[in-house]
């Protein structure tokens, strides 16, 4: 579980994800996805997949998990809806932020526990 970010739509959730440890870890990177549904450009709003590269191409093998869960929390407080897993929150967050705030503080209210 990882907590959202102060100062975010997501100050206050709670965040359950599923961390799969791969057999050729730490030569592979851990499978991570979030459990919570989550509003955000990164992360699928329908799988809870994330985009996010050191999952991907910039995996190191020095690298733990406690590394990845900073790198997500990082990702929370500076989405990056120029390379989206998400196109509709991407659109949305670029076209009308506000908007994309008020729908992502929420889906924190109603899936990640915050009031």
């Amino acid at each position: 579980m990882i907590s959202g970010p102060p100062d975010t739509p997501y100050d206050g959730g709670k965040y359950n994800l599923e961390i799969v440890i791969p057999d050729d870890y730490p030569f592979d990177p851990p499978k991570v996805k979030f459990l919570t549904k989550i509003w955000h450009p990164n992360i699928s709003s329908v799988t809870g997949a994330i985009c996010l590269d050191i999952l991907k191409t910039q995996w190191a093998a020095s690298m733990t998990v406690r590394s990845v869960l900073m790198s997500i929390q990082a990702l929370l407080a500076s989405p990056e809806p120029d390379d989206p897993l998400d196109a509709i929150v991407a659109g949305q967050y670029k076209q009308s932020y506000e908007t994309y705030k008020k729908t992502a503080i929420h889906w924190n209210n109603i899936y990640a526990g915050s009031k």
